[in-house]
Parts: C-alpha cells; sequence; structure tokens
C-alpha cells in the first residue's frame, strides 16, 4: 500500500511538473505573456520573471505588449452600454454614485461623479518628505471620496511615497515637479472649466492653459474620444488598477479594480479600455495601480488593497478627491 501511494504521488508530481514546464516554456504564449508583463510592471516580483526567463525573451514579449497612445485611428464599435445607463440613472441627483464592477476575472468599483468641479488633487501634507495613508489623507480633507493618484519615485523599492513622478498642480500651483515616470501619458488634470484634458505640457503650459489640478501618469487610455491601441495584453499584465475618466457631458469617473486575489485576478489595460467605452469615456488615463490602488467612500476603505502597510494600504503622495 505504501509503495503504491509513493508511485501515485510520485506520478503525480511528474505530471505537475510537465504542466508547470508546458505552461512556462511551451507554444502558447499566453500564460508565459501575462506572467512577463504582470511581473515586469510591479516593483517587488520582477525576479519570478528574471528567474524564469532570459533577458531576451523578457525584452521581446515587453515588446510585443504595449500601449500605442494613438488617437489618430478611430473606430466605432457596437458596445453594450450597461454602464451608461446606470450613470445617467441618478434620480436622486445625489453627488457620486459607486456601481459595482462584476466580470468573470476581476471586481471593482465605479463612482461616476456628476460635478466634475467637486473633483481635486489632494497631496499627503508632508509631501517631498513622506507620504501618507489614503485614509488619513481623506479625513484632513473632509474628503466625500478618494483614489490614488501618480506613481512616486521608490528607489530599490522601499520608499516612504514621498516624491510624486511628474508634475503635481493643485489649486493653480505647481507644488511638486520631479522626474516623470517614463510609461507613457503625460499630464491629466482639470482646467477652469472642469475639463479632464490629457497631453504632455510644460508647467509653463499648463498653468497658461488655466490647468487647476493635475498629475501626471499614464499611460492614457481614451483622448478625445479615441481608444488606445493595445498590442497583446498592453504589456502591463494583470493586476489591480485606478483610473480616471470623464465623459462628454462632463460626468468625471473614477474606476478601482482589485487583484492579486481568487476573487479578483486583476485587469488588464484592454480590459480597462472596455469598461470605459461601454460608459462612454471621453477621456481616461490610468492612475499607479498594483499595491498602490485604493479606494476610500466617506473615509472608509471600499475596495480590497494588497500592499503590506496598515489594512492592506501603503504610503502615498497624492490622490483624487471628491470634496
Amino acid at each position: 500500500m505504501k509503495k503504491k501511494f509513493l508511485k501515485f504521488t510520485f506520478l503525480t508530481f511528474f505530471i505537475c511538473m510537465i504542466v508547470v514546464v508546458f505552461l512556462l516554456y511551451g507554444p502558447i504564449k499566453y500564460f508565459r505573456d501575462t506572467l512577463i508583463t504582470t511581473a515586469m510592471t510591479t516593483k517587488s516580483h520582477q525576479f519570478i520573471a528574471t528567474f524564469l526567463y532570459s533577458d531576451k525573451t523578457i525584452k521581446k514579449v515587453m515588446n510585443s505588449n504595449k500601449v500605442i497612445e494613438d488617437t489618430t485611428v478611430k473606430e466605432t464599435k457596437e458596445k453594450d452600454f450597461d454602464l451608461d445607463k446606470e450613470i445617467l440613472d441618478n434620480k436622486e441627483k445625489k453627488l457620486y454614485k459607486v456601481i459595482d464592477i462584476n466580470e468573470n476575472t476581476y471586481k471593482g468599483y465605479l463612482v461616476a461623479i456628476y460635478d466634475p468641479s467637486r473633483v481635486k488633487v489632494a497631496t499627503s501634507k508632508y509631501l517631498g518628505k513622506k507620504g501618507e495613508y489614503i485614509t488619513t489623507v481623506s479625513k484632513d480633507n473632509n474628503a466625500k471620496v478618494m483614489i490614488n493618484a501618480s506613481g512616486f519615485y521608490d528607489p530599490e523599492w522601499s520608499s516612504n511615497g514621498a516624491v510624486p513622478h511628474g508634475l503635481v498642480i493643485k489649486d493653480g500651483k505647481i507644488v511638486s515637479n520631479f522626474k516623470k515616470s517614463d510609461i507613457g501619458g503625460g499630464l491629466v488634470g482639470f482646467d477652469k472649466n472642469d475639463n479632464l484634458v490629457l497631453g504632455n505640457y510644460t508647467k509653463e503650459e499648463a498653468i497658461n492653459i488655466g490647468i487647476r489640478d493635475a498629475v501626471e501618469f499614464g499611460p492614457f487610455l481614451i483622448k478625445d474620444g479615441a481608444s488606445s491601441i493595445v498590442e497583446g495584453n498592453g504589456g502591463w499584465g494583470i493586476a489591480p488598477r485606478t483610473v480616471i475618466a470623464q465623459r462628454k457631458d462632463k460626468i468625471v469617473l473614477f474606476l478601482v479594480i482589485d487583484g492579486r486575489s481568487t476573487k479578483s485576478l486583476g485587469a488588464s489595460m484592454k480590459d480597462l479600455i472596455n469598461i470605459l467605452e461601454r460608459c462612454k469615456a471621453y477621456n481616461a488615463a490610468n492612475m499607479d495601480g498594483g499595491s498602490s490602488t485604493e479606494l476610500v467612500i466617506n473615509d472608509k476603505i471600499k475596495n480590497t488593497p494588497v500592499a503590506s502597510g496598515k489594512s492592506g494600504l501603503r504610503k502615498l503622495p497624492t490622490f483624487w478627491m471628491v470634496k
């Protein structure tokens, strides 16, 4: 009996190893590409890809999976505008509405904000020195809704979230201007007419065109009604995601997708664009994701953050809030 058990255990292990090797190195690219792009766009999990694959393979996969922010080609697609109907259903005239996102492999929340003038940038009060938890910043600002915003300088993946990448404008004033993160995108902000503006602007140009609140990040997902072109899975794999967007009717959208769990694996850039098109977003930009993805409603955490800090939160420098 013991010999049979050992034989069965060995056979099961052997079959499992064959399956793993087939998935990692076999002809089906999906699993390999997803693993590499997901690992390489995180800070603490890149070693998984570099351990399993050569630099040449990683470079090839990353080059074949990317987001092209090309708005010269506009393609009209038939879409299920179920989310559009939910967004417009605001008979009670509320400031905002939270809509559940329930897809096969990911879950999250869409927040529709009906007064764009109430959407502003919030920052850590120690900006440049250290970041703060989103719950702290939310309470300090009496915010109704808050999400994380731009990425931040994180050498050796051990920073305290002090210095945001790129330009940060708050109430029409430049409060930070560190180097960009080189991930596409650019300035993401609201002008004095409460329009969400996406573009590559210098700090002087941003102030001259009347930007009141902005951060820099990307990639841009939809610009002036045209969706970016996604090759492969976009090069970002699947992970928790945060997005800010606006429709032509000026309704602002916060989109937060959970990830890295059995309940919600995470979303790709293609997934995000699909949701945003169903929402009839006119401009949309990806914000910092992964362990930075966070949503707070009335000072309480709404989503399921995955950082190792307090309640799954990490200290961050910038946020989008609804006052």
